[in-house]
């Protein structure tokens, strides 16, 4: 096997919204109240709900444009890449990419949807299924076979989440996006039989758990003034947390066939996680009163998890100790942290260095998404026209250059004071960036 013959699966890139995508899909009580793009003076495009504000962070789009212009400034439509919001300049990016399909979790309304939750039940439930169906019919639908559909839970009922499961999962969606930890988001731990009915329905439809790291609106910020340095090196830790405290849950013993991601986590600290986990067990399940059935919790975890990288070279050499099964590779277009158009030449440098043959090769960046999510791109296409070469030379001409965007240049002392703010709503969890 060689660059050009890899296929590419990615379980986690991102979608910045369109401002039509409610246009026709509620009913005409809502219409009236629904989210907005609104434009303004200063040339920025945020979304407006009620009186929340959501700008667009300039990391959350910074594909092809020069690290010079990355930082948290909010952006208007102009300053982005037409294929962060267009669907059909996102297939001619893939292509440019390697990229034979993607998963793309939510912007706006936060990866756990709570930005659609309000006082009035039906108009909540109402926004929750006008997103789903915009993704999964406007978004995935327009190009069968190039996305994993994924939709957004209505994360204040579990019975309604439930039905909104099995609804999508009627139509081939087999993918939900979720917390990592609704505690902190005043819901019911995972802990707490109030979520009984969605685990079951996620079992019954075969559908995954997909957590994303910040999906609960807290990020891994020490303090206030810690420099932003440190919320990217740890951005991976709020997925490790979920990770324990769901193998340690009675919701996998009572679930056995529950699935879930652990989206952009990073999979390089799963083999210490395991050990650790596994010696815990030995030591403390006497009082603690744990049982896995005759299994360890690393039997368990390889059970239940798919672990997910960007960029991950120890990972990729310790695929062994994790679970050659268990691992899937993510592109995360238009994010900071992306090697779009770049990153099969990084993936592939990993694969040389440790020398993974072809078959691993191909669990990690395409078999195990399929398995996993239920997805078969190959009833639409075949394997010989989405290689990384093949998808390319159907790319040709299509700009992919690195252009400056941005209608002002921030200074980087105001980038940090902006970084500053968004810390203090992220310690105190009002953030919805997430």
């Amino acid at each position: 096997m060689n660059l050009d013959e890899m296929i590419l699966i990615s379980v986690d890139d991102h979608v910045i919204e369109p401002p039509d995508m409610f246009v026709g899909r509620l009913p005409k009580e809502y219409e009236a109240d629904a989210p907005q793009l609104v434009h303004r003076e200063d040339g920025t495009d945020v979304w407006k709900f009620r009186d929340t504000v959501i700008p667009n962070a300039a990391l959350n789009a910074i594909a092809g444009r020069p690290k010079e212009e990355y930082g948290l400034e909010p952006q208007g439509l102009d300053e982005v890449r037409p294929g962060c919001y267009d669907v059909h300049e996102r297939v001619k990016d893939m292509n440019a990419g390697g990229l034979l399909a993607q998963m793309n979790f939510p912007s706006f309304p936060g990866f756990a949807g709570r930005l659609f939750v309000t006082e009035d039940v039906d108009f909540s439930l109402a926004l929750v299924r006008a997103y789903n169906d915009w993704h999964v019919e406007d978004w995935c639908g327009a190009y069968p076979g190039r996305f994993i559909p994924m939709t957004i839970p209505v994360i204040w009922d579990a019975e309604l989440c439930a039905a909104e499961v099995r609804r999508n999962a009627a139509r081939g969606v087999h993918s939900l996006t979720f917390s990592e930890n609704p505690a902190v988001m005043g819901m019911p731990s995972f802990h707490d039989e109030f979520w009984n009915p969605l685990w079951k329905a996620l079992c019954d439809t075969n559908t995954v758990l997909s957590i994303h790291i910040g999906s609960s609106g807290r990020i891994t910020v020490p303090a206030v003034d810690s420099p932003p340095d440190v919320m990217m090196t740890l951005q991976p830790m709020n997925i490790v947390s979920a990770a324990a405290d769901l193998l340690w849950s009675r919701v996998i013993k009572d679930f056995p066939d529950l699935r879930i991601a652990l989206s952009e986590g990073g999979t390089g600290w799963i083999p210490y996680f395991l050990e650790r986990a596994d010696k815990t067990y030995d030591t403390h399940a006497t009082w603690t009163m744990q049982d896995f059935g005759g299994k360890k919790p690393s039997d368990v975890f390889r059970e239940h998890f798919l672990t997910c990288f960007i960029t991950d070279s120890l990972g990729v050499g310790l695929r062994h100790e994790i679970g050659i099964d268990n691992i899937s590779w993510e592109c995360d277009y238009p994010h900071s942290d992306s090697a779009w158009p770049n990153a099969p030449e990084e993936l592939w440098a990993d694969f040389q260095k440790w020398n993974v043959p072809g078959d691993e090769i191909n669990k990690i960046t395409y078999q195990n998404a399929m398995r996993w999510y239920s997805f078969d791109p190959f009833a639409h296409v075949t394997k010989e026209e989405v290689t990384v070469g093949a998808l390319r030379r159907a790319a040709e001409g299509h700009d992919i250059s690195v252009k400056p965007r941005s209608h002002q240049v921030i200074q980087p002392q105001d980038k940090l004071k902006q970084f500053r703010l968004r810390a203090r709503a992220a310690v105190a969890g009002t953030t919805t960036s997430r």
